[in-house]
């Protein structure tokens, strides 16, 4: 994935590298929220790694950074004897998407405002007047 600004506008971004963008999430961390979101049912950590052919703990750590993103659910489902286990489901989309267009928000209010200082600073530098003799 490109790393300047520049390189993003040319680049033929997809959609999906909005996960990598957003939140620097992994190919790994793509494909365990594909597994997720083409999934009808809500998913174990076990039927995950299944999917994506990985250690349970790869994609543990894999789930953990979508849960912190916000791109996927997790819950807690309780055995009758006793115990309980996780599974995860994909967040709604237009939550998701909301929040990206507000991170985008605060990004570009950020930009702006460095904008603006750097047009205050080499203006001011570069229109000084010259000392006189």
């Amino acid at each position: 994935m490109p790393d300047a600004m520049v390189e993003h506008l040319r680049s033929d971004m997809e959609c999906e590298g909005l996960l990598e963008c957003f939140h620097g999430l992994t190919d790994l961390d793509r494909e365990c929220f594909a597994v997720v979101v083409g999934s009808d049912e809500a998913l174990t950590v076990d039927d995950i790694a299944a999917e994506v052919d990985r250690e349970r703990s790869t994609v543990y750590r894999s789930l953990q950074r979508l849960l912190t993103a916000g791109f996927v659910q997790k819950e807690q489902v309780n055995y009758e004897q006793g115990g309980y286990y996780h599974v995860f489901r994909p967040t709604d989309p237009d939550v998701v998407a909301d929040e990206m267009q507000r991170m985008l928000n605060d990004w570009y209010a950020k930009m702006g405002q460095l904008i603006g200082e750097f047009r205050e600073k080499y203006d001011a530098e570069g229109r000084a007047m010259p000392a006189e003799s």
